[in-house]
């Protein structure tokens, strides 16, 4: 399952393997063929720091071998040297969100696209800096405006349903996330998001079921096993003392999908 806290603090997508302003035809997948491409995007860097799009693919480097504060850094230096590139305004935004600097992640990503031309990548991940910060109900708003933009993206949708979660309307959650995963080119992560908010309503068979689905028997086993995980830790806090105030009890967390947030 990933990082799935449904906390504030839980797996946002917001930048890791971005492929916005990606120059290389194929995305690398295993560790050593991202350190190959760190290595290659690096020298390139180096070479000229101004180039825009070396930072950005060092950038994703980086921040998929887990080297995030690196990767801000990089961006940081690139975004001043570009401080009218969006697509470089948008990474450095996401990355500083990866790194939980959210209120300079909005501040950034504020900048990376205008009103007059606004961007539904953008608009995602500031949806998803402000579910970070708690603040659901914007983020939901962000995340609407975004579906204006493109009608039934699937990644959106999956954010705007992580979002319902953290805000505790599971009914809503499931609906959205369902939506999102009847739509061609849906993650498989959003399936799992989905299979996480079925089991948080008690729905263990059917979670179990849809958790199954799409993955090798390997990753299977283990989303389960997280779900059951999960499953447990969310019935300890039913059993929580009734004065326990609701803002205070955290649900497991959900894997938040990226190209919405790619916070694509």
């Amino acid at each position: 399952m990933g990082c799935v806290a449904i906390t504030a603090a839980g797996c946002v997508t917001t930048g890791a393997r971005d492929t916005t302003g990606s120059i290389t035809a194929a995305t690398p997948r295993t560790d050593a063929e991202w350190r190959r491409e760190s290595e290659a995007q690096g020298a390139r860097y180096r070479a000229d720091p101004s180039d825009s799009g070396a930072a950005l693919a060092y950038g994703r480097a980086l921040q998929a071998l887990g080297q995030r504060s690196q990767a801000v850094s990089v961006l940081q230096q690139a975004s001043m040297r570009n401080p009218n590139d969006a697509a470089l305004l948008g990474a450095y935004g996401r990355a500083l969100a990866d790194v939980g600097n959210y209120d300079q992640a909005l501040d950034v990503l504020g900048r990376a696209h205008t009103p007059d031309q606004p961007d539904w990548h953008i608009l995602s991940a500031q949806g998803a800096v402000l579910d970070q910060l708690g603040r659901h109900q914007d983020a939901q708003r962000y995340y609407s405006s975004a579906l204006k933009i493109i009608p039934d993206e699937p990644s959106v949708l999956s954010n705007l349903g992580l979002s319902y979660a953290l805000g505790k309307d599971l009914t809503k959650a499931e609906a959205t996330l369902r939506q999102a995963v009847a739509r061609p080119g849906a993650d498989p992560r959003v399936r799992q998001n989905l299979a996480l908010v079925v089991g948080l309503q008690g729905r263990f068979a059917e979670a179990e079921s849809i958790a199954r689905s799409d993955l090798p028997p390997e990753e299977a086993a283990a989303n389960v096993a997280y779900l059951k995980q999960m499953m447990s830790e969310h019935t300890d806090l039913k059993r929580a003392e009734p004065a326990a105030k609701p803002e205070n009890r955290k649900l497991p967390a959900l894997a938040r999908n990226k190209a919405a947030a790619s916070v694509n």
